[in-house]
């Protein structure tokens, strides 16, 4: 499989990435010991990134899938904590529930945040950089959905990898449009930062054009970023891994072409207090008469609203 360096962190890893999102408690709500194994699949497949977070709450299937194989991959995650106190806590978690000393990349969790998350972040960077000086974290860096703030991050001083949403139809692409985010990527390329893709598939709704999507991200990172695809069963880990591996995957992608996931709002249980449109980052759910209403041409199916909705009025079927 294919390495890639990541900016001048000097960090080698596969060019595929496993995302664990879909696979926790938002989305596929696995069991930890079947999640375990899917994980232990794709590091015995010869995967040596994944990336996580703490809301996905997946650091136990990690931490297993890395003793049942002795792989330890490099890691990220993520945080939305804003305050130092907050960031130390959440770095503090990953160690313990991963079972490390150290985590090679921590970044802001900042997928529908403005412009001005780094002055609002101050303390979390601050924290972040004080465990970097410990060694406790590799490296430093920020997930975002929107153009303004990757072109920010690709000048940040502090930051040393931007995880940025990128896919051939545009979806879910905060304040600009695709060719934005194309030319704020390529800006993160030349100024050294490690950078990473993520919903190149556009949460599944473009699974169908798979490698024409795939193609896509790769002219994108020309061989210079990590893509994240997030895996949920063992078939999916085998052909990505495949495709990957420079194999035809046509077989597999005819038996999922027309499977594809959806969110349903159980309207009886809503009650309309709004928690799942903050924590949408595609601004996907609508409250015209009462219950929400998922807009399906925005919807990126990432499940942050499952785990926002206090009454689990929320579901993927």
């Amino acid at each position: 499989m294919n390495k890639v360096i990541l900016g001048n962190t000097g960090l080698e890893v596969t060019e595929l990435c496993f995302g664990a999102l879909p696979i926790g408690p938002a989305q596929g709500n696995k069991p930890v010991d079947e999640s375990a194994r899917v994980m232990a699949l794709a590091l015995k497949s010869g995967i040596t990134f994944f990336d996580t977070a703490q809301m996905y709450r997946t650091y136990e299937p990690i931490a297993m899938a890395m003793r049942e194989t002795g792989i330890r991959p490099v890691i990220s995650t993520k945080s939305t904590a804003a305050t130092y106190e907050d960031m130390d806590k959440a770095v503090n978690e990953a160690l313990e529930k991963l079972g490390v000393n150290y985590i090679d990349m921590f970044f802001l969790h900042a997928a529908r945040v403005g412009p001005d998350v780094f002055e609002q972040r101050a303390g979390a960077i601050q924290c972040l950089l004080d465990h970097k000086k410990k060694g406790t974290i590799g490296f430093t860096g920020i997930s975002a959905h929107a153009v303004d703030v990757v072109e920010q991050a690709a000048c940040h001083k502090d930051l040393d990898v931007v995880f940025a949403i990128i896919n051939m139809n545009g979806m879910g692409i905060l304040r600009g449009n695709l060719e934005g985010m194309e030319r704020a990527i390529e800006r993160c390329f030349e100024n050294g930062k490690g950078v990473m893709l993520m919903k190149v598939l556009a949460g599944g709704n473009i699974l169908k054009d798979y490698v024409k999507a795939m193609e896509y991200a790769k002219n994108i990172s020309k061989g210079r970023a990590a893509i994240a695809l997030g895996m949920v069963a063992e078939n999916e880990v085998t052909s990505n891994v495949d495709y990957f591996n420079g194999k035809d995957i046509s077989e597999y992608l005819s038996t999922v072409a027309g499977n594809t996931k959806h969110m349903l709002v159980f309207a009886a249980i809503c009650k309309s207090c709004r928690k799942c449109a903050e924590a949408c980052h595609s601004d996907a759910i609508d409250f015209e008469s009462g219950p929400a209403v998922i807009n399906a041409s925005k919807c990126l199916k990432c499940g942050y609203c499952v785990t926002a909705c206090p009454e689990f009025a929320m579901r993927f079927v």
